[in-house]
């Protein structure tokens, strides 16, 4: 299936940044430019703590809310932790699951990052799945191996209806908050590679649908040629969404390419 029929998505992590007051000045203005059209997905994904002011500033547009992270239950005595259920509850559609900072710092593994995949899709949340490699292990020429394990860990479970659902986001790490950024060509051959884990894992009519996302300081002007890509489908935006200009442009830049 052609590249046509997946809708561009533009996914802002905020990550440690932006009181609630902060955030709604910055949706307010980015809803001001893009939060009537529907060509491009537009997602944001404020801390906790602003989720709540975001959706309210955002009611009315088409601009997703959606959260940086998750507990895979329900409910319970797990101090410190947001469930999939309240993440629900402040509207969210959808929730960041494995970035490399939450396995790198918080000692997340494949098992633990599957298990929020499957309750997310549980709950009627979009996973955006992160995978990726350190530079130690590109320069090792192990960057498919990498992702590989991380696709069939954190996907472990997932049928193919629930596949549809999914977004991967391909973060090479050592590209992420360093201003440095995989070449077009870099990025294309590793979303190539997972667009062919999907169709053996899923079928091609699912793989076709999935939208894989790129991750590694993408912005203005990068966007345009990583988004011609064939395999890439929008970006995980992470310092270039703190900034209603730039977070603009790059959804700009996709409806121009859509």
């Amino acid at each position: 299936m052609p590249k046509s029929i997946r809708r561009y998505l533009i996914a802002g992590n905020w990550k440690m940044n932006k009181t609630a007051s902060e955030g709604i000045d910055l949706v307010r203005e980015i809803h001001q430019s893009v939060g009537s059209q529907s060509d491009v997905t537009v997602v944001v994904c404020p801390p906790f703590t602003a989720l709540e002011s975001c959706g309210k500033a955002l009611e009315g547009s088409t601009i997703h809310v959606g959260g940086q992270n998750m507990y895979p239950e329900n409910e319970g005595a797990f101090t410190g932790e947001i469930s999939p259920v309240m993440l629900r509850s402040l509207f969210c559609n959808f929730v960041i699951l494995g970035h490399s900072e939450r396995r790198e710092y918080f000692a997340e593994t494949d098992a633990f990052i599957n298990s929020k995949v499957l309750a997310a899709l549980e709950s009627s949340l979009k996973p955006i799945l992160c995978v990726g490699e350190r530079l130690e292990e590109r320069e090792a020429d192990q960057t498919k191996d990498v992702v590989k394990t991380q696709l069939e860990g954190g996907l472990a479970d997932v049928s193919a209806d629930q596949a549809e659902n999914v977004v991967v986001a391909y973060e090479p790490v050592w590209a992420i908050g360093t201003g440095k950024t995989a070449t077009p060509e870099m990025a294309q051959e590793v979303h190539h590679f997972i667009r062919k884990w999907l169709s053996g894992r899923f079928g091609d009519t699912a793989a076709a649908k999935i939208r894989i996302l790129y991750g590694g300081s993408m912005k203005p002007g990068n966007a345009q040629d990583l988004l011609s890509q064939e395999d890439i489908d929008g970006g995980l935006i992470g310092g270039a969404s703190l900034q209603a200009k730039s977070f603009i442009e790059l959804v700009t830049i996709a409806r121009a390419l859509s």
